[in-house]
């Protein structure tokens, strides 16, 4: 049998990253909050763009997609802090910062399902309160991104002890396996926390945005952060597959 072509590797990992949820998710993520940007450009260019209507009528369907793709969250939500608390970090700060994200993604979680399902009539809710249980989940979400700025902040300490380590055996005369071993383990670390920092900071003015009963922010803004924060996923989910 002849060795699979680059070509073919390439649909298999695509079709690998496409039918899983996470790869759907962040494909519709892409989608979603880039056609923001296209919807402002052409309205820019014509106010009553027929296109740029036709591109908000599919935007909708497929935020509300995205909704009911987390509705299975709460699931692998409780086996990581299950798993989590069986297994903790051996940071003592970061098993504190695990826990405090996982208590408020329970919040968060059950808050977006209920708000999403008032929004369409699935269950009666008065306006009012619908949007108070949305802008609660969001602030639940905000919390999440300012205690995962922390944790990065903290694997950023780790990973600077983990060089000054490295260098020291290097300077003792470490094999050239190993070195080499602790070399790629320091650039992939070195890579995730930088992706990580930069889908973490592209949500940040977005949760802030949604947690507010006001807020002034502008639709285009939405669009560019949030297409930020779905390519670096993108990268870092195509990576993993």
């Amino acid at each position: 049998m002849s060795s699979p072509s680059d070509l073919e590797v390439k649909l298999d990992k695509l079709c690998r990253f496409l039918g899983s949820v996470r790869g759907t998710d962040k494909a519709l993520m892409f989608a979603q909050y880039s056609s923001k940007i296209l919807i402002w450009y052409l309205r820019k260019l014509d106010a009553k763009s027929a296109l740029a209507g036709r591109i908000a009528n599919l935007a909708g369907p497929v935020s509300d997609f995205r909704i009911l793709l987390r509705y299975y969250g709460l699931l692998p939500l409780v086996q990581w802090i299950i798993q989590s608390e069986k297994n903790p970090s051996p940071s003592p700060v970061i098993q504190t910062l695990t826990r405090l994200q996982n208590f408020v993604n329970v919040c968060y979680y059950p808050l977006e399902h209920v708000y999403w399902l008032a929004l369409h009539n699935v269950i009666p809710m008065a306006e009012e309160t619908r949007n108070k249980i949305g802008m609660w989940s969001c602030r639940f979400w905000a919390a999440y991104v300012v205690l995962y700025f922390y944790q990065l902040f903290e694997e950023k300490k780790a990973l600077d002890q983990r060089r000054i380590e490295f260098k020291a055996a290097v300077a003792d005369g470490a094999s050239q396996d190993v070195v080499k071993a602790e070399r790629a383990a320091i650039r992939r670390q070195s890579q995730a926390l930088l992706v990580n920092t930069i889908i973490n900071a592209a949500y940040f003015p977005l949760t802030i945005h949604w947690s507010l009963p006001a807020s002034s922010f502008p639709d285009i803004g939405v669009g560019i952060f949030g297409t930020i924060a779905s390519i670096a996923q993108i990268y870092a989910t195509w990576k993993a597959t």
